[in-house]
């Protein structure tokens, strides 16, 4: 298979630079079969040698001529369904019809004086070589169709994998809009009006900032945990201190793109599974830190080493939030991502999720 230019810079159509620069090839070609001939002039004169090399650039003419009138019946042919024999008859056809008759026309041009049996000769050859020409303008336009097709098939298949990036995105904000006015009604019910307040404030600015790049299926870490952060002011609204969280976040992680709203699901069922249930409440930790060019991102909750513990983290795995990560990390990494839990022996629950290193300049690049 190979590339087929479209136009060049300078808006010339790749049908003429293929018509060019292949005829004048193949006069070229015609020059060498006669140059024993060239190298001898003392048989045929500077007249031959001259009759000679105009002859050769006369049948080329009309090869080229012969060819142009072939286009348009080639790609009348190669637009229809036919079966690949029907196809070479039909290209046969034609090229025996143009070939015998640009022939006839070449020969009342030439100098030199063409015998019948040369002209059966020069026929055959014409035919022959306008056959050729329309296979391979057969086969430059089929390789131009499965291209499109190709790009066709990978433009649908990216729009298809955005669509269903957005439509997982979505259902993450109604998700957490359900959980937060709970949490809102019962300040309000426990007659908490000024934090219920506030709570509702940090809601609307959450929000806003996720509504902002709703369609951008990546972005870079610091980003992510801006929104996080403003998430986990919500919750310690709600919680107080029962709610303590530590970052360690390595600076070089900074930049790497991550899928949006990556962290927050992972931080609400933490807090959802791992601390709001205790009354003591716990600790979250959020930590990042590059591995061999891939990213390395935990959430890990403080709690109790029971079977309670374990199975609400078991319940977590199996919740709007882990499995809606999981389906957006295998649509933008396919199966080179890592999303795992793993239960310390100190107590709690932790997410581990792991991916390729990139940035916004690398990918532009």
């Amino acid at each position: 298979m190979f590339a087929v230019p479209k136009r060049d810079e300078f808006r010339v159509h790749s049908f003429w630079w293929f018509q060019t620069v292949g005829w004048g090839c193949f006069y070229l070609l015609s020059i060498l079969v006669v140059l024993p001939y060239i190298q001898q002039p003392g048989e045929l004169g500077y007249q031959g040698v001259k009759g000679l090399l105009c002859d050769q650039g006369i049948m080329c003419v009309c090869g080229f001529l012969a060819s142009l009138v072939l286009r348009p019946v080639c790609r009348s042919l190669v637009r229809r369904p036919l079966p690949w024999i029907a196809l070479q008859v039909r290209a046969a056809g034609w090229s025996l019809v143009v070939g015998i008759s640009m022939a006839f026309v070449a020969a009342r041009l030439v100098v030199a004086k063409i015998e019948l049996v040369e002209m059966l000769e020069a026929c055959a050859k014409m035919s022959v070589i306008l056959f050729l020409w329309c296979n391979l303008y057969f086969s430059i336009k089929r390789s131009q169709q499965q291209e499109q097709e190709r790009e066709r098939l990978l433009r649908a298949e990216a729009e298809a994998n955005e669509a269903q990036l957005r439509a997982l995105r979505c259902q993450l904000n109604p998700h957490f809009l359900f959980n937060s006015m709970n949490a809102v009604s019962t300040l309000v019910a426990e007659g908490n009006g000024l934090a219920a307040t506030k709570m509702l404030a940090q809601i609307a600015a959450f929000l806003r900032a996720t509504l902002d790049g709703q369609t951008v299926p990546e972005i870079p870490l610091f980003q992510e945990l801006v929104l996080t952060e403003r998430y986990l002011a919500i919750e310690q609204e709600r919680l107080g201190e029962r709610l303590r969280v530590a970052l360690a976040i390595a600076p070089e992680t900074l930049d790497a793109l991550v899928p949006s709203l990556l962290l927050q699901p992972l931080v609400e069922n933490a807090v959802r599974h791992g601390i709001a249930p205790l009354v003591e409440g716990g600790s979250i930790a959020v930590q990042s830190e590059l591995r061999n060019f891939r990213v390395h991102i935990s959430v890990t909750n403080s709690g109790r080493r029971d079977d309670q513990t374990r199975a609400g983290a078991s319940a977590q795995a199996t919740g709007i939030g882990l499995t809606n990560t999981a389906k957006r990390l295998k649509s933008l990494y396919g199966i080179d991502h890592y999303l795992g839990l793993k239960w310390p022996s100190t107590g709690g629950c932790q997410v581990i999720v792991e991916f390729p290193f990139r940035t916004a300049a690398r990918v532009q690049e």
